[in-house]
């Protein structure tokens, strides 16, 4: 399995403890040779400036591809060209365009901004129109929770791709034949561009849980079962968590999947963990020509 490809998903830190944590996932996932690392991007722009400083330290200090998230939520349109044009000036060349939760909080009814882009298709055509970005899209096997259907969620999948996406990165799933069936469904649409699943190690599972419940992810009941009582056994908690995710990794290899997508949560440990598993190993570092022994 040494063809696989690997990405990483961060947060922007909130406090220098948090930052030094951060730092210590990059520096220890770096020499995976990640196709890139994304960075997310808060509500509304609540971490516009965290998320720009992350970024631009990635790629100066780490000297790591990265893909910048970025929203339609509470900005106009100049506001948001501003920001794909401050990204482009830092270096950035691949961009994750999401339309992004309500102001209010995912469950709240989304209303696009008074001169804002209305989604992610719309905000990719400006990622496109303004510089030469990459872009990856967000993808959704058990469908976004605000289409109203699995066919409306694939044509609009199909609008972000007419608008210039060349790359879809999945919600987090616990039930690999949703991905597969989504699969099925996106290619027989036309839909030819590569699909990465995200995965989610389960961390904390009461956490996961909350996400699932807004995102429309689906539990298995052998996972709840797995994780009952262990909110106190943490060492417990973290081995099955690693097995979990260990299986649903191997077993989408196995049906043919190249590229894994981890939401670290600014985690290293499960990350590294599941690449081992998985045969991605780091890369030895290549010697430059006359350099001292």
């Amino acid at each position: 399995m040494s063809d696989l490809h690997v990405s990483f998903e961060f947060f922007p830190p909130k406090t220098e403890a948090m930052q030094q944590k951060l730092w210590a996932a990059v520096e220890k996932l770096k020499p995976l040779a990640p196709d890139f690392v994304s960075v997310t991007y808060g509500a509304g722009g609540s971490t516009r400036e965290r998320t720009h400083e992350t970024v631009t330290r990635i790629i100066k200090e780490a000297a790591l591809p990265v893909a910048a998230h970025l929203t339609c939520v509470a900005a106009t349109k100049a506001e948001v060209d501003a920001v794909l044009k401050d990204y482009w000036a830092a270096g950035v060349r691949h961009i994750v365009a999401l339309r992004g939760d309500p102001p209010g909080g995912p469950g709240e009814r989304y209303v696009p901004h008074p001169g804002g882009y209305a989604n992610a298709a719309e905000l990719a055509a400006a990622a496109r129109r303004i510089a030469d970005f990459e872009i990856s899209v967000g993808c959704y096997p058990e469908k976004h929770p605000d289409s109203p259907t699995t066919a409306a969620d694939i044509d609009m999948l199909k609008r972000k791709v007419d608008a210039g996406a060349t790359r879809g990165i999945t919600q987090f799933f616990y039930d690999n034949d949703a991905y597969f069936r989504y699969l099925e469904r996106v290619r027989a649409a036309g839909v030819t561009i590569p699909i990465a699943p995200g995965v989610m190690p389960i961390t904390n599972f009461a956490g996961v849980r909350k996400m699932a419940d807004t995102t429309g992810a689906t539990i298995p009941g052998r996972l709840v079962k797995l994780f009952q009582n262990l909110d106190e056994d943490p060492a417990t908690r973290q081995l099955i968590a690693a097995t979990v995710a260990a299986e649903q990794c191997l077993a989408l290899a196995e049906h043919g999947v190249k590229h894994f997508h981890f939401y670290t949560l600014n985690r290293d440990d499960l990350a590294f963990a599941l690449c081992t598993m998985l045969g991605v190993r780091p890369k030895a570092a290549v010697k430059q020509p006359g350099a001292a022994a």
